[in-house]
């Protein structure tokens, strides 16, 4: 993987086909990994972009940064390629990060997809929900509770523990201390105030039975962009792309080839 430096920290990216730019950010703890199947798909039509957020995979792994360093790294990153217009899609923590660069650089972004989105919030949605069920958490074995935290998560569970089991072996575990670095990171951002200054077109996508950002926080998004549309996945949780893939890649391609 190649590497740039943004702001004393060395992130590294994936770059794979030719065409209009497509950047793909991704969630939590995770890393371009999680996005194998998408990359493979749109290089056939896209130069297709992929990076490791700070504190995250391959890149540098600092223990203190905010939401706004992923955002200036993304910026950054851009910059570094010389891409004067791109189209965005992030998941999960990555919408929050496509939403930051779409308010600060409109000018930049061609279409933006927001994949099981909020636009705002005091903790991580993971943080949260281990708060909202921390009585009911609290007698269970971890086994037990990752049980528990998929039921609220997810709803093709086998679909995605799969993909999880597939993806193990490239992926780079975050220690605590660096998962906590990743959580604190997500805290107290709030960007409805300015989403009326997005001038993408949007497509928001959410998953009918996600338990870490329901279809109402796409919804509020899409209130708030001028240009935007929502798609509830009816079979899917917090992982549409893994949950009902085909419908997935069907429904961005048609809305990134309009």
């Amino acid at each position: 993987m190649p590497a740039f430096t943004s702001n004393g920290v060395q992130l590294h990216y994936v770059e794979e086909g030719k065409g209009i730019p497509l950047l793909l950010i991704h969630g939590l703890a995770s890393s371009v990994t999680m996005y194998k199947n998408e990359i493979t798909h749109f290089k056939e039509d896209f130069r297709v972009l992929a990076v490791d957020l700070r504190g995250h995979g391959k890149s540098d792994k600092p223990l203190e940064y905010l939401l706004r360093d992923h955002v200036q790294d993304v910026i950054n990153l851009l910059d570094y390629l010389g891409i004067e217009r791109v189209s965005i899609l992030g998941t999960s923590m990555g919408s929050y990060v496509a939403q930051g660069v779409a308010i600060k650089r409109p000018e930049l972004i061609n279409k933006l997809i927001l994949v099981v989105a909020k636009a705002h919030g005091k903790v991580s949605s993971s943080q949260e929900m281990l708060t909202r069920h921390a009585d009911e958490l609290h007698h269970l074995t971890a086994k037990e509770q990752q049980s528990f935290l998929f039921r609220h998560t997810f709803h093709n569970i086998p679909a995605v523990v799969k993909v999880m089991e597939k993806n193990q072996q490239n992926e780079i575990l975050l220690t605590p201390a660096q998962q906590a670095a990743a959580n604190k990171a997500l805290e107290g951002f709030d960007f409805r105030p300015k989403l009326g200054e997005v001038t993408a077109d949007t497509l928001v996508i959410s998953g009918r039975y996600d338990g870490l950002n329901p279809p109402e926080r796409g919804m509020e998004i899409v209130r708030l962009i001028p240009k935007a549309a929502f798609v509830e996945f009816t079979k899917s949780g917090h992982a549409p792309q893994v949950e009902e893939p085909e419908l997935f890649l069907e429904q961005v391609t048609d809305f990134l080839h309009k």
